[in-house]
C-alpha cells in the first residue's frame, strides 16, 4: 500500500502520483436568502416562507410584541437577541397581498406548492396563502456570502464568483479533489460551512464548468452529485435543453418547434443542421454544448463592468406629484450605488439612469464626465442631468442608478483633482432633479 500523505485540509491522499483528471466544481447555496432568515428565526423551519418585497419592518413587530407582552422585555435593544422567541402567529402571511412586489426566493416547504423566484407576491399569495412574508435584507446577505466564500478559498483556492450564492471551484489539484471523483473534497466544503455559518450547498462535481452546474441541481438541498465523461449519456443527455446553461426560453421554444426536447435529441442532430437554423456561432456551441464540451477556464479576477442598484415602486409614482417621494429614493440609489463603489475601490466616468414606466416600457440615459468620481453627490449630480433627458410625465415602476467604465480608485488620470461640490445645499439642485415641465 503506498504511504499517505496528511494535508493541512484535513484529507488524505497516496504519495503515489497519477495523472490529474480535470474536476470541476458547482456549489450553490440552499435557498440563501430564506436560510439565512431561518438562521435567524429558527421557529419558521419547516413552514412556507417567501423573501421579497419591501425592506424591514422590525419597528411594526417589536410594536406588536410589546402591546401583546406588556410585562415583557421587549425593548429595542433587546429585540435583536430575542427574536428566535416571537411567536409564528405575529408574523405577516402573504394572504391578501396586493402590491407589485416579487419573490426573492422562499425555502423548499414553500416551492411544494409551485412558488419560485421571480413570481409575483400576489400570484403566490393565491398559490399558498398560509406562507409567511419576511421582507429582503441584502446586508445581511452578503455577510453570509463573504463568509463561505472566505471559507472555501481557504480549502480550495482557485474558485470564480457568480454571484452572491453560487461559485464555481477547481477541485483538479487540490486534496482530496480526485479521490471518488471529487466527492471527498465537497464534503469537507459542505461540513466547514455548515459548521462555520449553519447553511447548506449543494456541490456538482464534473469534468467542466457546463456540467457541473447541472450536477449541482441534482441532488437539492444539502447534497453532492459527481459526473464523469463516461456518464454523459446516462445522466446528462435525458435532462431537458433548458438545463443548459445558456439556452434561454425563446432558444428552446425553437429547438422545441424542430422536436428537439432533451439534450440527448439535441446530440443527435448534426453541427452544419444546428449552424443553418441557430447561427454559425450560437449552432456550434450547441452542438459542444449538447457533447459536454467544455474549455472554459475558472476567470479568479475578473473587473467589474459597472455597479448599480434600483429598486421597483409598490405603486407607480409620477415624478411631480410623488416628488418628495422620488427624490428621496434617488438620493438612497445614489448614495448607495457610492457606497458600492468605494467599499469595493473602484471610481467611475459613465453615469447613468434606468426608468419602467407603468407600461413596462424601459429606457435609459447615462453620460460621461471628466475624470473619475465615486462621490454620492458628484453621482446624483450628473445623474439628475439624465433624468432631464427622458419623459417625466408618465407614472414610473422602477427607477435605477449606474455607475460605468470603472477603474480602481485612485489610479485614473486627474485622480489628483476630486469633485468639488457647489455651494447650495447637497441634493437639493435642480427641483431635486425632477422637472415640472
Amino acid at each position: 500500500m503506498a504511504p499517505a500523505t496528511r494535508y493541512a485540509s484535513g484529507v488524505s491522499e497516496t504519495a503515489a502520483s497519477s495523472p490529474l483528471i480535470r474536476r470541476i466544481a458547482h456549489l450553490d447555496m440552499d435557498a440563501f436568502y430564506a436560510s439565512c432568515e431561518l438562521l435567524r428565526y429558527p421557529q419558521l423551519k419547516g413552514l412556507p416562507v417567501v423573501i421579497g418585497g419591501g425592506r424591514r419592518k422590525e419597528d411594526d413587530l417589536l410594536g406588536k410584541l410589546q402591546a401583546a407582552y406588556p410585562d415583557g422585555d421587549w425593548t429595542e435593544d433587546s429585540f435583536a437577541e430575542k427574536l428566535d422567541r416571537i411567536p409564528v402567529e405575529f408574523f405577516p402571511r402573504i394572504e391578501g397581498y396586493t402590491g407589485r412586489g416579487v419573490i426573492t426566493t422562499a425555502t423548499y416547504a414553500a416551492r411544494q406548492f409551485g412558488i419560485g423566484s421571480a413570481m409575483g407576491l400576489m400570484k403566490a399569495a393565491k398559490l399558498c396563502p398560509q406562507a409567511i412574508l419576511l421582507p429582503v435584507d441584502f446586508e445581511r446577505y452578503r455577510h453570509f456570502s463573504r463568509s463561505f466564500k472566505s471559507i472555501i478559498t481557504d480549502i480550495a483556492p482557485v474558485m470564480q464568483d457568480r454571484g452572491v450564492d453560487e461559485v464555481y471551484i477547481d477541485f483538479t489539484e487540490v486534496p482530496g479533489g480526485q479521490r471518488e471523483g471529487g466527492r471527498v473534497l465537497a464534503r469537507l466544503i459542505q461540513k466547514s460551512i455548515f459548521d462555520a455559518t449553519g447553511l447548506t450547498c449543494s456541490i456538482g462535481v464534473a469534468p467542466n464548468k457546463l456540467i457541473a452546474k447541472m450536477a449541482s441541481e441534482f441532488n437539492k438541498p444539502n447534497g453532492i452529485s459527481i459526473v464523469h465523461e463516461a456518464d454523459l449519456q446516462s445522466l446528462i443527455w435525458p435532462l431537458a435543453c433548458r438545463k443548459i446553461n445558456g439556452v434561454g426560453p425563446k432558444a428552446d421554444e425553437k429547438l422545441k418547434g424542430f422536436g428537439i426536447y432533451t439534450i440527448g435529441e439535441l446530440a443527435a442532430r448534426e453541427p452544419h443542421w444546428l449552424v443553418e437554423h441557430f447561427g454559425k456561432s450560437y449552432g456550434a456551441w450547441l452542438h459542444e454544448a449538447a457533447w459536454g464540451r467544455d474549455d472554459r477556464p475558472l476567470e479568479t479576477e475578473s473587473e467589474p463592468v459597472s455597479m448599480s442598484r434600483e429598486t421597483t415602486f409598490d405603486r407607480d409614482l409620477h415624478a411631480v406629484r410623488d416628488r418628495a417621494e422620488l427624490g428621496a429614493v434617488f438620493t438612497r440609489l445614489c448614495e448607495q450605488v457610492a457606497a458600492d463603489l468605494k467599499r469595493k475601490g473602484y471610481e467611475g466616468r459613465t453615469i447613468g439612469i434606468k426608468i419602467r414606466y407603468d407600461n413596462f416600457q424601459a429606457v435609459t440615459r447615462d453620460q460621461s464626465i471628466d475624470g473619475y468620481t465615486h462621490d454620492a453627490q458628484r453621482i446624483r449630480q450628473v445623474a439628475g442631468q439624465c433624468l432631464k433627458r427622458v419623459d417625466l410625465s408618465r407614472r414610473i415602476r422602477l427607477l435605477g442608478v449606474r455607475v460605468g467604465t470603472l477603474v480602481k480608485a485612485g489610479t485614473a488620470p486627474h485622480a489628483d483633482k476630486p469633485y468639488i461640490a457647489a455651494e447650495e445645499t447637497p441634493y437639493e439642485q435642480a427641483d431635486l432633479f425632477f422637472t415640472d415641465d
